[in-house]
C-alpha cells in the first residue's frame, strides 16, 4: 500500500472579518476608535472549510474543483501549513510550495528563458531546471515558439504555456500545486 501525503480529518477553516458591522471603513468611526470611544466593530466568521476529510497517497493525483470562493485556496494554503484548523486536522508528509511560476514570467523573455527562471523561482537548482526542460516544454504544447519571447504568444499558446507550472515538482516529496497536485 502506498504511504500517505495529506490526510484531512474533518478540517474546518473559519476566517474572521473584524469591523463588518454597517458603520466599517467610515472617517468617523476610525477617529471614534482613535479617541478610545468606540471599540472594534462586530466581528464576521467566514466558515471557508467545512468538514473535509480525505486521504491522499503518493502517487494519487487529486483535484480541486469548485466556484470562485468556494475554498480550493484556503485548503492548499492549510496544506501548506499557512492556515490553521478552526477544527479537524490536517497531517501531511514532506513540503508544499505556494509559489505560482507565474509570478516569474517575463513577456520579454524567450519561453526558453522563463522555463529557467520558473524552475528557479520555485526552488529547483539550476542542474534540477536543465533536467526538466525538456519535460516542461513538451508539458506546455509551444514547440518551436519556445525560443519566442512571450509576449509574441497567442492567448491560447500563452495559457498552455503558463500551465507548466504544474507539471514541475515543487518538493522532494512529489507534491505539486497550482490548483491541484500529484504525490
Amino acid at each position: 500500500m502506498a504511504e500517505p501525503m495529506v490526510v484531512a480529518d474533518n478540517l474546518h477553516i473559519v476566517y474572521r472579518v473584524y469591523g463588518a458591522g454597517g458603520d466599517r471603513g467610515t472617517a468617523a468611526t476610525a477617529l471614534l476608535r482613535i479617541l478610545g470611544r468606540k471599540t472594534r466593530g462586530s466581528i464576521r466568521e467566514v466558515h471557508a472549510i467545512r468538514g473535509i476529510s480525505f486521504v491522499a497517497y503518493r502517487g494519487d493525483a487529486v483535484g480541486v474543483i469548485g466556484r470562485n470562493g468556494s475554498g480550493k485556496s484556503t485548503l492548499l494554503r492549510a496544506i501548506a501549513g499557512l492556515l490553521p484548523a478552526e477544527q479537524g486536522n490536517i497531517f501531511t508528509t514532506g513540503e508544499a510550495s505556494l509559489l505560482g511560476v507565474n509570478a516569474a514570467l517575463m513577456d520579454d523573455l524567450t519561453g526558453e528563458r522563463n522555463v529557467i527562471l520558473g524552475c528557479l523561482a520555485m526552488g529547483m537548482t539550476r542542474q534540477e531546471a536543465r533536467d526538466k526542460y525538456q519535460e516542461i516544454v513538451d508539458f506546455s504544447g509551444v514547440g518551436e515558439f519556445i525560443d519566442l519571447p512571450m509576449r509574441t504568444y497567442s492567448s491560447g499558446m500563452g495559457a498552455r504555456y503558463s500551465s507548466w507550472g504544474m507539471s514541475a515538482r515543487y518538493s522532494s516529496s512529489g507534491m505539486r500545486r497550482s490548483g491541484w497536485w500529484s504525490l
